[in-house]
């Protein structure tokens, strides 16, 4: 995926609010110190993630020896889904004692479904076991 006649000098990944970034840290510093243009990845990445309102989502930016980059978008890491699933604020300080909300295995599957190509998974119901973890380990049961 090089571009041709430019080195690649950085790859920087970040989280970020989704069509609602903010040059702010951590995306001003991190793309101040390679000299990329803040001003112009928040306009481009606020305008190609609008549709996530806000849903914090992580980015792999690639900067080019002429301070040019490319970025692309990944899905929101799965606490995110969750908590959004469960309807919680957040998850438990004591995961294995204290729980904080349920999420069924219908609601796995569509956040496996969402997250399948950025999980080391071959199918959804496997993505949906990864998810299960993530699950029981911020103190959200799963039930049927």
């Amino acid at each position: 995926m090089a571009k041709q006649g430019k080195d690649l000098t950085a790859t920087i990944k970040l989280q970020a609010p989704g069509g609602q970034a903010t040059p702010a840290p951590p995306i001003g510093p991190a793309l101040g110190q390679h000299g990329v243009n803040i001003g112009q990845f928040i306009q481009q990445f606020n305008a190609e993630t609008a549709a996530l309102n806000g849903m914090t989502v992580g980015i792999v930016i690639s900067v080019w020896s002429d301070r040019s980059f490319s970025f692309i978008v990944k899905s929101p890491p799965a606490a995110v889904l969750l908590k959004d699933a469960a309807k919680v604020a957040k998850g438990s300080g004591v995961p294995n004692r204290e729980k904080v909300g349920t999420v069924t295995r219908d609601q796995l599957r569509d956040i496996g479904k969402q997250k399948l190509e950025d999980l080391n998974a071959y199918d959804v119901e496997a993505a949906a076991n990864i998810i299960a973890g993530t699950a029981r380990s911020m103190g959200i049961d799963v039930v049927d």
